[in-house]
C-alpha cells in the first residue's frame, strides 16, 4: 500500500505540475492574441487615418484649382492621384466612405467642367443657394470620423 501511495502523490504532483503549466501557457497565449489584435486594430487605424488625411488634402487643392481653371488647364497628374487615393479608399474603408469620396470626385470633375469662377464669387453663390458649408470634404470627413471612432471594420480581425 506504501507503493501505491507513493506513486499515487508522485502522479499527483506531476499532474499538478502539468496543468499548472498548461494553464499558464493558455493564458500567455491568448494575452499575447488580444495584444497581436489590439496592435492589429491601431495599425488598421492609423493606415485609414493617413489615407483620409492624404485624400482630404489632395482633393481640396484640386477643388480649389477647379474653382478657378477648367479641365484643360487642370494638372492631370493630380486628379490621377485623387483616382488612386479613391480606389485605395475602395479596398480599405466602409461603403459609406467610398460613396463620399466619389461624391468629392463628381464635385470636383463638375467644378473642373463649370466656368471659371474667383472664390469669392464660389462663396456668395453658395450663401445663396443656403448652402452653408463651403467644404466638399466636410460629409467625407465627418463619415471617416464616425468610422474610425466606431471602429466599424473590428470585426475583421476576429
Amino acid at each position: 500500500m506504501n507503493m501505491d501511495t507513493a506513486y499515487f502523490s508522485a502522479f499527483a504532483a506531476l499532474a499538478g505540475s502539468a496543468i499548472g503549466g498548461l494553464t499558464s501557457l493558455v493564458a500567455s497565449w491568448l494575452t499575447q492574441r488580444g495584444q497581436f489584435k489590439v496592435q492589429r486594430l491601431a495599425h488598421e487605424i492609423a493606415r485609414r487615418e493617413d489615407l483620409y488625411k492624404d485624400f482630404i488634402e489632395e482633393a481640396s487643392k484640386s477643388y480649389a484649382d477647379a474653382i478657378e481653371h477648367d479641365l484643360t488647364e487642370a494638372d492631370v497628374s493630380k486628379l490621377i492621384l485623387l483616382y488612386a487615393l479613391v480606389s485605395r479608399i475602395r479596398v480599405l474603408s466602409s461603403q459609406a466612405v467610398i460613396e463620399q469620396a466619389d461624391r468629392v470626385m463628381r464635385e470636383i470633375i463638375a467644378t473642373y467642367l463649370g466656368p471659371n469662377k474667383p472664390i469669392r464669387d464660389v462663396a456668395v453663390e453658395r450663401l445663396k443657394h443656403g448652402e452653408l458649408k463651403m467644404d466638399p470634404m466636410y460629409d467625407f470627413s465627418s463619415v471617416c470620423r464616425d468610422e474610425l471612432g466606431m471602429e466599424a471594420f473590428a470585426p475583421r480581425l476576429r
